[in-house]
């Protein structure tokens, strides 16, 4: 490593590199012929008070000084290695198998939809048609729900792994370098179904094997230990380690589970509404009035409130983003947010949910793991049935929402199947909405002018984490009965994005070398 110099600029000035490099010399009383090499490590916006500064860490190599570059993805040829089975493609599902092949496994890969390029039809029949295809959709299908809902890639789970490797991989499978310095790195979603192709070719090219439509439906279990798997109901295949990357969406392996009597646990989580403002007026209040500026991106913001006991804060917030269909079955809505890499939506567009423990629940019983998951359907069917029972979903004006009013008009919406009028305060539980409002008019206190009727409920943001967590052994990450079977990601309750979920599929593969190697 080397020198580390922060620094502070302004916008206009972040693109003129020889200025960025003087200054950083200068702070360190240094001349350009003292060093070797030079990058910009981090960068950030700091907009807490006008003038708006770019936050810059530099790092500097001195003279004899020799910049280290190593090779992001080292694989190897895995066709005729010990085979591994990793059941789900999302980004748990995908790391995992691309350090097997790094690690001398063989992936096998088993993916319930369709690869990155097909699912696109399926979301435009949900978006166009209203149609929900169980299998294919926003949550399942190759890349998981990360690869169409914008791929953030900012995590706050610096303790659980190599952050900097899971950015470095996707960039040499095709993202943009800046990831590896923005703080809140950002691919989008039309630039992330080419970057996942990539990677599920070098896993086919170094020897592993990738299978779509693939579904699993049953284990076989022998003496607390995994001995087989069955896919879409009938070819079962011997497997001894088995990565349980599913997501947190997919409920059918919750059921499996369970019938099975293999230990699952309610798991707090988080569940409200998906609010859209104008991107300008957002930019206009966090830039103290600079939203014209140029050299400024379409702003984001981050809020949190404690009301009445439990937390409620802001969610996957979409700069210049889109509200999306994301249900799995019929029956129910579901809202999602994300945004295109430049983020050039007229939207803006955030989760506000509020935090929901096991016991806050009114059927709460201590031995029953799907209290949370019932409580997550029957309010996506509730507001299914408010919506009309298609994709349309209820939806409200901010303080017509806080005074009770139905809205009687709506500001243009990016939720392309429609919205509907409905009092949310009848659809959702009182658990949900009279937090939500006393929230709305707190985070106007904080940001002047959030708290506005041009912003516009969409109801529900439900799909946050899992409501149940997959217990296992912290430090052989099998599961606490079952030998051989590894909880993953999100769906298993050990990730809560798409970085962290990388890393945990990544850390599952390590701890299968670890026990091969003893």
């Amino acid at each position: 490593m080397g020198r580390l110099v922060q620094i502070a600029i302004l916008p206009r000035q972040q693109d003129d590199l020889d200025y960025v490099l003087e200054l950083a010399l200068e702070k360190e009383k240094l001349r350009k012929g003292q060093i070797s090499d030079w990058r910009i490590r981090k960068r950030s916006i700091d907009a807490r008070r006008k003038p708006i500064k770019i936050n810059l860490q530099i790092e500097i190599w001195m003279k004899g000084e020799k910049r280290e570059i190593i090779p992001p993805f080292v694989p190897k040829n895995v066709s005729e290695s010990k085979e591994i089975a990793i059941i789900g493609a999302g980004p748990a599902g995908l790391y995992a198998a691309l350090r097997a092949v790094e690690a001398g496994l063989k992936p096998i890969v088993f993916e319930r939809g369709k690869d990155v390029r097909e699912r696109r039809r399926d979301l435009a029949a949900i978006n166009k048609d209203q149609i929900v295809n169980p299998e294919s959709n926003y949550c399942f299908g190759e890349g998981g729900a990360g690869t169409y809902s914008d791929g953030k890639l900012y995590t706050r789970s610096k303790k659980r792994g190599n952050v900097l490797k899971a950015l470095e991989w996707f960039v040499h499978f095709g993202a943009d370098e800046n990831i590896l310095v923005d703080a809140h790195p950002h691919i989008g979603t039309n630039k992330l179904p080419k970057i996942i192709t990539a990677m599920r070719e070098a896993i086919i090219e170094n020897g592993g094997e990738v299978h779509f439509n693939s579904k699993l439906t049953d284990l076989k279990l022998n003496n607390h230990a995994i001995e087989a798997i069955e896919i879409n109901g009938e070819n079962w295949m011997k497997f001894d380690n088995v990565i349980l990357a599913t997501g947190h969406s997919a409920r059918d392996i919750f059921y499996l589970l369970h019938k099975k009597n293999i230990k699952i646990e309610a798991k707090p989580f988080a569940i409200g509404v998906r609010v859209e403002h104008q991107q300008e007026l957002i930019d206009h209040i966090q830039y103290h009035g600079d939203a014209e500026n140029p050299y400024l991106p379409p702003a984001s913001y981050a809020l949190v409130e404690q009301v009445d006991g439990l937390g409620v804060y802001s969610f996957c917030m979409c700069p210049g983003g889109i509200i999306a269909p994301c249900a799995t079955e019929q029956g129910e809505v579901v809202t999602n947010g994300w945004s295109p890499s430049k983020r050039n939506n007229p939207y803006a567009n955030s989760g506000i949910v509020v935090s929901v423990e096991p016991k806050d629940l009114p059927n709460y019983s201590e031995n029953d793991p799907f209290v949370c998951l019932d409580f997550q359907k029957y309010v996506e069917q509730r507001c299914w049935e408010a919506g009309g029972k298609t994709q349309k979903v209820p939806a409200q004006r901010m303080i017509d929402f806080v005074e009770g009013k139905v809205s009687e008009d709506f500001p243009k919406t990016s939720y392309q199947p429609g919205i509907v009028s409905a009092d949310l305060n009848e659809v959702l539980p009182p658990l949900l909405s009279k937090r939500l409002k006393k929230a709305f008019v707190a985070f106007g206190k904080k940001m002047k002018g959030y708290y506005t009727n041009q912003a516009v409920l969409h109801a529900p943001e439900s799909r946050t984490s899992s409501p149940i967590s997959i217990p296992r052994n912290p430090e052989t990450l099998e599961h606490i009965e079952i030998h051989g079977l590894y909880p993953c990601g999100e769906g298993a309750g050990y990730a809560g994005g798409i970085i962290s979920a990388a890393i945990d599929g990544i850390n599952c593969v390590d701890a299968i070398v670890q026990k091969l190697e003893k």
